[in-house]
């Protein structure tokens, strides 16, 4: 692609993100995020392949529904209570509605199909995009409308999120779709805690878009789109494999890892708000994503799996790990013990 237009195209992003973030009134948020839908698209269907095309018109068709659903219940809002403040969205109709258009948006189930293939027909540095960059605008609506949010649907619909992007990721050996599952399962968790404790969601996003960034651009610098291209990546960059195993188990929020931290004040937020059986069933779910992430550790770095497999191991290459993924690297496996400094920062 043309650098001119690749730097049109991601100034674009940062725009439209930036307006929508920042904003008041509906229509300018709604501005920003068509913005961001309308700079994302070529550079999903950049590489003109079929799969490509494809599915940048999954995602334009999609984002243009949710778009226009996130109008109409801000039109609904404004006819009938006056009032064009994002914060002031307090009729309950134009409350469903926008909580369906943000579902759509984010990928939340039952509003979650066209994310895998989404994510699949992209190349990995517009994947990274797709899981982090374009999923703050949507939160960001989220996180100002929450306390006219209704607490049951968004529950609803947050354990069941954890619940399928755990179950449909188990099966799955490309590496792309199992990280749109990932993102599904973590999304269900920002989506439990909206009404109850928002900073959290956003805590958790910003956990969730450090170690998902790490993963991304550590499979980009080792040209890995699938699990049996991974079992043979550790004879070419040891050191890269050994830093994306850590990462994966700190995405799976095993305990001494950054990614625990989220997880364990949600589930303590949520038994503080008599709501033990959620948190003990979303706790469980979250064993079904363990299962997949820690399938991805062990063809990353621990052992071959007994059958033999057809791909030539790759030559060992010398050549130094990026900076900017050890520096990620490191903040992703070590955060936990300054939990009390980030909670004071919330």
């Amino acid at each position: 692609m043309n650098p001119q237009a690749k730097l049109i195209f991601i100034t674009s992003l940062l725009l439209g993100t930036t307006i929508t973030i920042s904003s008041n009134h509906w229509i300018m948020a709604w501005a920003g995020l068509e913005i961001n839908t309308l700079a994302i698209l070529p550079l999903i269907s950049k590489s003109h392949h079929p799969r490509a095309i494809e599915a940048a018109t999954k995602y334009f068709l999609v984002q243009a529904a949710a778009s226009a659903l996130v109008l109409f219940s801000s039109m609904t809002n404004a006819w009938c209570t006056g009032q064009w403040d994002i914060t002031q969205l307090t009729h309950p109709t134009s409350c469903l509605i926008l909580t369906s258009a943000i579902a759509m948006k984010l990928g939340l189930v039952p509003f979650h199909f066209w994310f895998p293939e989404v994510l699949q027909g992209s190349p990995l540095t517009t994947g990274l995009l797709l899981s982090t960059a374009m999923k703050l605008p949507p939160i960001t609506l989220l996180y100002m409308t929450s306390p006219s949010l209704n607490p049951t649907l968004l529950t609803t619909m947050a354990i069941l999120s954890t619940a399928l992007g755990g179950w449909m990721g188990l099966n799955q050996t490309q590496i792309r779709k199992i990280l749109a599952f990932s993102s599904i399962s973590h999304l269900g968790w920002m989506a439990i805690i909206l009404a109850y404790n928002p900073k959290l969601t956003l805590l958790n996003f910003y956990l969730y878009a450090l170690m998902t960034t790490t993963v991304f651009l550590t499979m980009n610098s080792m040209k890995v789109l699938k699990l049996s291209t991974l079992m043979t990546a550790w004879t070419k960059v040891p050191s890269l494999n050994a830093m994306l195993l850590l990462t994966l188990l700190s995405l799976a929020g095993l305990p001494p890892l950054t990614g625990f931290l989220p997880k364990w004040l949600i589930i303590q937020e949520l038994t503080k708000q008599d709501m033990a059986p959620a948190a003990t069933i979303i706790s469980l779910l979250s064993l079904l994503s363990l299962f997949f992430y820690l399938r991805l550790a062990y063809c990353t770095t621990i052992t071959l799996p007994p059958h033999t497999t057809n791909h030539m191991k790759q030559w060992h290459t010398y050549k130094p790990t990026p900076t900017l993924i050890g520096i990620l690297t490191t903040m992703s496996i070590t955060l936990l013990p300054a939990s009390p400094m980030i909670l004071t920062l919330i």
